[in-house]
């Protein structure tokens, strides 16, 4: 089979297919086994639907190195791999609140649940518009119609990313106003929130989860503005470690560092005291 003939300007190799198919395979069981032992299930909907959708978009590039002038598996794959992190970046936002609690809210920009609201809205809009995108991509009769449903997925990607620096931003700021103990707004501060090694453990996989997230965004910022014939989208290494390798690393960081065993099964408690200064009307 010619390159000429591939969808994706290249041939998939069938090994790095075949790799990132038993990763992905294996961070979705023990996210699957983990969410179950800890009662999370809130994860079988963001961590377990990433790794869901991965496996799915990989298969599609497995048959691709087999088949690579088809266009389903083409499809398949470039829709999965670009929607299938956003539910992943909601676990990323949903912990930030889960941190914010832990230290003592009074450090935060923000309430636990507003990180909570705002960070998982921004998410699911991001995701509707990237499906939206894909949707116009793959029944597209045109590449004028098709390179539009790529910049429709653009947007999300775009917006989404946005998301995440904003995060990022009030996330570093929270650990600057708790390690000088300066409270951000004007509510009861009574206790301040223990910084142990679970949580610092926590802390610094949601710092690497983010961290490769940020650099996959860049990456499919690059990549669909340059729509279906554009350089970086048929250059397979570029693929592989900035998309492939960053959403592996952000699944595993959260298995190895997981919140039902560092933090808790459930939302935890602000820390002691905060709530009865609360009720007292501090």
């Amino acid at each position: 089979m010619d390159v000429e003939d591939s969808q994706y300007g290249y041939l998939p190799k069938e090994y790095v297919a075949i790799i990132f198919l038993v990763l992905f395979s294996t961070s979705l069981i023990l996210h699957i086994g983990q969410a179950t032992y800890y009662r999370m299930w809130w994860l079988l909907p963001t961590a377990c639907l990433c790794g869901l959708g991965e496996v799915v978009g990989w298969s599609g590039r497995l048959w691709s190195s087999f088949s690579p002038s088809l266009f389903d598996p083409y499809l398949m794959q470039i829709c999965c791999t670009v929607i299938s992190p956003t539910p992943l970046i909601a676990v990323n936002f949903i912990l930030l609140s889960w941190v914010v609690t832990r230290l003592g809210p009074c450090y935060a920009r923000l309430t636990p649940i507003q990180y909570t609201m705002v960070f998982v809205a921004c998410d699911i809009v991001a995701l509707i518009v990237q499906g939206a995108g894909g949707g116009i991509a793959s029944t597209a009769a045109t590449l004028d119609g098709a390179n539009m449903g790529a910049h429709i997925m653009l947007g999300g990607i775009v917006f989404q990313f946005c998301a995440i620096v904003v995060y990022s931003v009030l996330a570093a700021d929270l650990l600057y106003s708790y390690s000088t103990d300066r409270p951000r707004r004007a509510e009861p501060c009574a206790a301040r929130g223990a910084m142990d090694g679970q949580l610092r453990t926590m802390i610094c996989a949601l710092a690497l989860s983010t961290l490769v997230l940020f650099i996959r965004g860049i990456y499919r910022i690059v990549e669909l503005s340059g729509g279906w014939s554009g350089r970086v989208l048929h250059t397979e290494v570029y693929f592989n470690v900035l998309d492939g390798g960053m959403v592996v690393l952000a699944m595993f960081a959260i298995n190895f560092a997981h919140p039902g065993r560092l933090l808790g099964t459930r939302r935890p408690a602000s820390p002691v005291g905060y709530e009865a200064k609360v009720g007292r009307g501090w």
